[in-house]
């Protein structure tokens, strides 16, 4: 529901940034040609496909080529964890991910953006078929629906997030490129009342068959089995959990400049 350049949150983020490290350069990823395509795109287009155009853009650009620190926002967060995983070129040395749902959600509380038409649709559409083939392609957050009363149906039909997380078998490229990264930050929003369970920002998740109790990352068999490698680089210190006060995405100046932005420096 947001773009790339929004003065009042990718765009401000954009110029807060650039203000706080002067002479950093700044790419905000646009995903279409103009910012109603970059907003309908957030819901509409294919999440392998838009890590594929970002893939494409990042590659493109001669001031990234020696490496880059990547910051997403929300769904935002575990897209670049995807583009970590399948695009080693050029080298993203950092992830930081603010309130990414690196898990999953199972539920859509609070739809971001302004139309509460299209909000009540997503939900409904969820809620029917979240794992039918047409669902799949064409609804974003259907690609990171992930229902822990049906984990058999998710693992096989999930297009993007059962992929990336490593549900169906390891693709060792994802891991070592995983890996490589020198931090990969986690922000968890303590008062999140949209991304259900909120734990999943910090790549927890409901345990198995129920959707009640929760268990952290390192509880999960993804952790205890190193699918994805998060155990090494857990022990190495290279995973970074950070919970803020606050409802999703809602953080002050303060606290971005003293916290975040450290890690791009």
């Amino acid at each position: 529901g947001d773009s790339c350049c929004n003065p009042v949150s990718m765009g401000y983020i954009q110029k807060l940034v650039e203000k706080k490290i002067p002479g950093i350069y700044v790419l905000s990823l646009k995903i279409g040609s103009n910012l109603i395509q970059d907003m309908e795109n957030s819901f509409f287009l294919n999440a392998n496909e838009q890590v594929r155009r970002v893939c494409a853009q990042l590659a493109a650009d001669p001031r990234l080529q020696r490496g880059y620190n990547a910051m997403g926002f929300s769904q935002g967060g575990q897209f670049l964890r995807a583009v970590a995983q399948r695009c080693p070129a050029p080298p993203m040395l950092s992830l930081i991910s603010v309130g990414g749902q690196h898990q999953g959600v199972y539920g859509f509380p609070r739809c971001p953006g302004e139309s509460s038409h299209l909000c009540d649709w997503i939900r409904k559409t969820l809620d029917l078929g979240a794992y039918s083939k047409a669902v799949q392609e064409h609804l974003v957050q259907a690609e990171y629906w992930h229902d822990p009363l049906k984990e058999e149906e998710y693992r096989k039909s999930s297009i993007f997030l059962a992929d990336i997380n490593q549900e169906r078998g390891i693709n060792e490229t994802y891991k070592r490129n995983l890996m490589a990264l020198k931090k990969f930050v986690m922000v968890k929003f303590l008062n999140d009342t949209m991304v259900d369970p909120p734990i999943s920002e910090w790549f927890g998740f409901y345990k198995s068959g129920q959707a009640k109790e929760t268990i952290p990352l390192q509880e999960t068999s993804l952790y205890k089995e190193d699918r994805l490698g998060l155990q090494e680089m857990d022990k190495a210190g290279k995973l970074v959990f950070l919970g803020v006060q606050g409802d999703h995405l809602h953080f002050s100046e303060e606290w971005f400049d003293s916290t975040i932005l450290p890690f791009l420096q």
